[in-house]
């Protein structure tokens, strides 16, 4: 392989991932939307990692902020919403917020259809981590011939 891909997380992270070492090189700085990147393209390619508390609190209270990070995020050649949970939390209210799950999912459903950022519901934080590296080393060109699909 080549080259270690060189990940930008953003210094407002409060609890960044940490990644495969030999295959990732993190660097910190301010990123203009989202949570990681990759450097020399922090402005065309962006992942936003959300808890399930804060995926609720931010698509329910803080609508306009994040609507405003969305419109950035809709200009990018790549941008999407991590989730650390399933739907199936969603859908059966496994969250402190009095929302109702439909409106949770509705919020989602208007990400994927408003915006056309696709929001990708990870399980757990750690399956979460593994989708975020493998999609920034897929999108930097740097995933093992072991991890493409075989050619016929």
């Amino acid at each position: 392989m080549n080259a270690k891909a060189i990940v930008v997380v953003d210094s407002r992270e409060k609890d960044p991932y940490t990644f495969d070492p030999a295959r990732v090189e993190v660097v910190r700085c301010a990123l203009p939307a989202g949570d990681y990147s990759l450097l020399g393209l922090e402005d065309k390619v962006s992942i936003e990692r959300k808890s399930l508390e804060d995926f609720v609190g931010t698509v329910i209270r803080e609508r306009e902020r994040f609507r405003n990070e969305l419109l950035k995020l809709r200009e990018y050649e790549y941008a999407c919403v991590v989730v650390e949970a399933n739907l199936a939390d969603i859908l059966s209210g496994n969250y402190r917020s009095g929302a109702h799950p439909k409106a949770i999912l509705g919020s989602a459903l208007s990400l994927i259809v408003d915006y056309r950022i696709p929001v990708f519901f990870c399980g757990n934080r750690q399956a979460a981590r593994l989708f975020v590296e493998q999609l920034l080393l897929k999108y930097s060109g740097k995933v093992d011939s072991a991890c493409q699909p075989h050619q016929q």
